[in-house]
């Protein structure tokens, strides 16, 4: 699960965190560095699925 959590996170990063934490307050974070910067929103998701 973890690949497919991965692959989203490259992809669609909010979708990534949401399937790993719910709609907590990482998920608002990487929402807002998405929409600041793609890199920034995918380096966020693979950091919170890694560190989890």
């Amino acid at each position: 699960m973890d690949i497919v959590k991965l692959i989203f996170a490259i992809l669609l990063p909010p979708l990534g965190v949401f399937l790993e934490v719910g709609i907590k307050p990482q998920f608002w974070i990487n929402i807002l560095l998405t929409l600041l910067g793609y890199i920034p929103g995918i380096i966020h998701a693979v950091w919170i699925i890694a560190s989890r």
